[in-house]
């Protein structure tokens, strides 16, 4: 067994390769870069050592500078992670030179399951299903438009290179397929160096469904069961889970099957996934072949009670897989969600800045969180914007979804915008909670983007109770002051009005042992909680039942997080109430006119100039953020009337690009 492994990655994955190999008594190396000199995996490694400056293609990308890490820290393995070096061939060629393991696949299957054209030939030849398409990276635009005509559209075109949604574009017609080839290069040469594009059929309706596999050097290779990963949004994943709802036990076994035969078509060894697209009616298709440990194989990992990093360590030092394919059980049902320093109130738009707080749920049986960051640490603009992942686990759907629904209410996150209120309205979502899902899902569902006002919470009563709790709280410090004349002490009431949204409930709260009884029209609550002033979770029982929220004071009024939805409440005694009723309401500022940047990033494109009339859905600008190119169109018809910013700048967001006459 190996005595010191080193971690060619950071963040998440760095940590949780990390804590496998620490269970093992192995020794662990971390590499950083000079922007993750302060991470979390930096800290909790045996050794850590920087390789560069804050760009990956200066650091975590650099081949030489993690060899030289290797030789100054004597690791005797590497394990890549996911992402930077992972499917490197390259990387591990050279790693085999130097006499040092590479934890996942030999060179051969990483270099033909890395390029999306040769890994669907090859997959062809072994008798797994493939989707129709054109097979041969495209020369030029005008092969790209002839062949998309003769498949039908609509079409994906993608980077043979490509992974994590970065080099696709879906087009529904030759206008889009000429946008997207350009769009699609531009992307595959910034993110993997290699601008190489084909096309094949973009598949309607269609399911994410993957399966892993685990293979050792002696011929043993095994699946794990699948994910449902059909939940997307931009080609990248939101949530996992395992098993499918949609599949049964036949198709389950019939994909598992040409999963082994793929891999045994390489001579795979290690963790690997086989991802297929499956259509309305349970057909299936190979889309591609991951060769490394996937972000979400934590679910796997909660449903077969097997340690998938472990498994990969021990099969890379030579051992035998210690089961067979009769020994694998799949039991209960596991589900991930992605959280994300992203805004998803401006199209989910990165968030780069520092953890000011952040707290995770507390981990239990049921629930499990991965991360990479604490309290204090960054989120850099030159990475993955990934904050944590959270696992829940459940004898039953059901049961993952409403511990998925608590745990998410358990985060505490400021500093940076996050995803979490969009994750709670999936989990909340009728029709994700009746398992109908597609990859269109996020597409269908929220086409105008993400808008929590149009998710209304379903249980109004609750935030207006705590609201009521925590302001009876502060009234009762407040009455403690000092100094009081006496006569004259202030006085707590027990009738308040509280005001959410557009309405105004009436309650009486009065304190008793342990927490406070509310009456609001004829029903009762009793809230028992040991909450104080300042902690930012109120957790408590509801008439018996657990809640957890989080609270702010917001001015005059608080701020309650619940359920992915923020809801700004107000508490005044009746008379203030009927005042307040009379203020005028503030004006929000109108921008309707300027055209500003919703991210921080680089601005590589402005593509009019002033007085120039454009047309509604007219391309203005492209914004580059997290190596994603962002396209800002037009909204409407009109006439430029300056512009604020140049190609090459730096942008804020909320900076102002162009102004509209």
């Amino acid at each position: 067994m190996f005595k010191k492994i080193l971690i060619a990655n950071r963040g998440e994955i760095a940590c949780r390769v990390i804590k496998s190999a620490r269970l093992m008594g192995i020794k662990t190396v971390a590499v950083y870069s000079e922007a993750d000199k302060e991470a979390l995996h930096v800290e909790i490694a045996d050794e850590a050592i920087c390789i560069g400056p804050a760009a990956s293609s200066e650091s975590y990308l650099l081949v030489d500078n993690i060899l030289a890490a290797i030789k100054k820290t004597g690791a005797d393995a590497v394990h890549p992670g996911y992402g930077f070096l992972s499917e490197n061939a390259t990387f591990a060629r050279k790693l085999k030179r130097q006499g040092i393991a590479f934890i996942g696949p030999n060179v051969n299957a990483i270099t033909k399951m890395g390029d999306k054209i040769a890994s669907k030939n090859l997959a062809e030849k072994a008798g797994v299903n493939t989707v129709p398409g054109h097979t041969e990276a495209l020369r030029d635009i005008k092969q790209a438009l002839a062949v998309s005509k003769k498949i039908g559209y609509p079409v994906m075109l993608k980077a043979s290179a490509g992974g994590g949604g970065k080099g696709m574009r879906v087009a529904f017609n030759e206008k889009e397929a000429r946008e997207g080839f350009a769009s699609a290069k531009r992307e595959a040469i910034s993110s993997f160096g290699d601008d190489r594009i084909f096309v094949e059929k973009f598949i309607e309706e269609p399911r994410h469904i993957e399966i892993q596999i685990m293979a050792d050097s002696h011929g043993n290779i095994i699946y794990l069961g699948e994910r449902e990963c059909s939940i997307q949004r931009r080609h990248q994943k939101v949530i996992e889970e395992a098993p499918s709802p949609f599949i049964g036990e036949e198709t389950r076994k019939s994909m598992g099957e040409q999963a082994v035969l793929l891999a045994k078509a390489v001579k795979y060894v290690s963790a690997g996934t086989v991802e297929f697209i499956v259509d309305a009616k349970r057909n299936f298709y190979f889309l591609e072949m991951n060769t490394r440990l996937q972000v979400e194989h934590p679910v796997t990992e909660k449903i077969t009670g097997l340690d998938l990093v472990e498994l990969m360590i021990r099969v890379a030092a030579g051992e035998k897989l210690p089961l067979t394919q009769e020994d694998v059980m799949l039991t209960g049902w596991a589900m991930e969600s992605r959280v994300y320093a992203e805004d998803p109130f401006r199209g989910f738009l990165p968030s780069v800045g520092r953890l000011v707080r952040y707290r995770e749920p507390e981990e239990s049986e049921h629930v499990r969180v991965d991360s990479g960051v604490c309290e204090g640490g960054e989120i850099p603009i030159y990475y993955d914007p990934m904050i944590s992942k959270l696992i829940t686990y459940g004898a039953d759907r059901e049961e993952a979804i409403a511990h998925m629904r608590h745990a998410l209410d358990g985060y505490f996150i400021r500093g940076v915008s996050h995803n979490i209120s969009f994750l709670a309205a999936l989990m909340a979502h009728p029709r994700f909670q009746a398992g109908n899902l597609t990859t269109n899902f996020i597409a269908d569902e929220f086409p105008d983007g993400f808008d929590p006002s149009c998710v209304p919470h379903d249980d109004p009563e609750l935030l207006v109770c705590v609201a009521a709790c925590v302001h009876r709280a502060y009234q009762e410090r407040a009455a403690c002051i000092s100094g009081q004349y006496e006569g004259h002490q202030r006085k707590v009431l027990d009738d308040w009005i509280v005001i959410l949204g557009d309405k105004e409930y009436a309650l009486n709260i009065v304190c008793v042992t342990g927490g406070y009884d509310i009456q609001i029209d004829d029903d009762r609550m009793h809230i028992r909680t040991d909450w104080q002033l300042g902690e930012p979770l109120f957790e408590a029982q509801l008439n018996g039942s657990l809640i957890c929220l989080q609270v702010e004071r917001n001015g005059a009024g608080y701020s309650l997080f619940h359920s992915g939805l923020r809801a700004d409440v107000v508490v005044l005694n009746p008379r203030v109430a009927e005042l307040y009723a009379l203020m005028p309401k503030k004006v929000e500022a109108d921008t309707s006119k300027f055209l500003l940047s919703p991210m921080p990033g680089l601005l590589i494109s402005i593509n009019v100039k002033e007085g120039e009339e454009i047309k509604g859905g007219q391309e203005l600008a492209v914004v580059e953020a997290m190596k994603m190119e962002n396209v800002l169109h037009a909204e409407r018809d009109g006439v430029v009337k300056s512009v604020h910013a140049d190609k090459g700048d730096s942008l804020s967001v909320d900076q102002a690009i162009i102004e509209f006459e």
